[in-house]
């Protein structure tokens, strides 16, 4: 029965449950050891995977589309990638901003009556200079684009990515961990469970604070500004690198209000990694809290 279950982000679609334990499992008792915690077994930490969801049945085992430009999307899509763009020029000095592209040439967003597809290109253009996508491809990063969308607006797809999270929740889990995308499917499913025998959230490089993408677009929704709290958790503990990108926010209390803990980690060049963020003395130690009681 595990004690703590962590829920993946974007870019695992192609594990599993298992495959993704073997890592992640040794990863986060390394984290709670570091931190002088308790120590964990094996069958103390599980994972909740939805990566497959995002495949049609029967293509799981096809790669992605080969997406380019003309298949991003207007709207949130076009709107993420233009959030991490500037994200990714405000904090990495080789990423060229919009608004300095566009003093080579109407190529930003904010170049109103140019195709969609030309804007797109800057940005993937920046972005690929920059030290977090560097390694990313195209297709790739569309991917991405196209998974936060489609969790965002898709009714169905919400809800069994939620289910998953369920399916691992028994009456010894008492710590949520979740990373990137995953949290803002962990958060969901704690407000929709408050039932749920969970006392700590631990978020790891989310992006739950990102307003129109994501935070205005939470179920339950944001009331006057501020996001409702998870459910019946007594702790909420959030993890971020200054260097992440998608965790554009980086703290997450002046979105959710003071009761959520922030701090700032540092996981080198593999700035948004799921491991760095579970081998991290602080997170560590947030998992080891909610295991103490």
């Amino acid at each position: 029965m595990a004690r703590v279950v962590v829920v993946h982000g974007i870019g695992q679609e192609f594990l599993g449950p298992e495959l993704m334990g073997r890592d992640v499992g040794p990863a986060l008792r390394d984290g709670v050891r570091l931190a002088g915690g308790p120590r964990l077994e094996p069958e103390d930490v599980a994972c909740a995977f939805y990566g497959h969801l995002f495949f049609e049945q029967g293509t799981r085992s096809l790669d992605v589309p080969p997406w380019d430009e003309t298949d991003v999307d207007e709207g949130l899509e076009s709107e993420l990638l233009q959030a991490w763009w500037e994200q990714a020029a405000r904090i990495d000095p080789e990423v060229l901003g919009p608004d300095a592209a566009a003093s080579r040439g109407p190529v930003g967003f904010g170049a109103s009556r140019l195709l969609l597809s030309e804007r797109v290109r800057a940005a993937l253009d920046a972005l690929s200079s920059s030290r977090f996508f560097a390694k990313v491809s195209d297709r790739l990063l569309i991917f991405a684009l196209k998974q936060v969308r489609r969790y965002m607006t898709e009714p169905e797809l919400r809800r069994d990515a939620q289910a998953r999270i369920a399916g691992e929740i028994t009456e010894e889990t008492r710590v949520l961990v979740a990373h990137s995308l995953g949290s803002v499917v962990a958060y969901e499913g704690l407000c929709a469970h408050p039932e749920w025998p969970v006392t700590d959230f631990v978020t790891l490089g989310s992006p739950l604070g990102m307003r129109s993408v994501i935070f205005d677009r939470l179920q339950p929704q944001p009331t006057n500004d501020v996001g409702s709290w998870p459910g019946g958790i007594a702790r909420w503990t959030n993890m971020a690198d200054r260097g992440d990108i998608v965790a554009l926010a980086g703290q997450l209390a002046p979105r959710f209000g003071g009761q959520v803990q922030d701090a700032w980690v540092t996981n080198g060049m593999r700035m948004h990694d799921l491991l760095r963020y579970l081998t991290a003395p602080r997170t560590g130690r947030a998992v080891a809290r909610g295991l103490e009681g």
